[in-house]
């Protein structure tokens, strides 16, 4: 009967330090929130980017996309 009144002093002690406690870190919920919009943020500058990319390409004379087999390393 001693290790149950051990154990019994010992998880409440614990757990009255848990209570005690406030300072226990930040919840995941603001970091989500924050990792969500650098994605979004991110997604929106590639796409800037990409259609810039594309209205460059667009404007030199002449252009035409290069189809398939062409470019380097064809294999033929």
């Amino acid at each position: 009967m001693p290790i149950l009144s051990y154990l019994h002093v010992v998880l409440t002690t614990r757990l009255a330090e848990l209570r005690r406690d406030s300072e226990r870190g930040d919840s995941p919920v603001p970091t989500a929130v924050i990792i969500a919009g650098l994605v979004a943020v991110a997604m929106a500058v590639t796409a800037l980017a990409l259609a810039k990319a594309n209205n460059w390409m667009d404007g030199i004379p002449d252009y035409t996309e290069p189809g398939p087999g062409s470019g380097e390393g064809g294999g033929e």
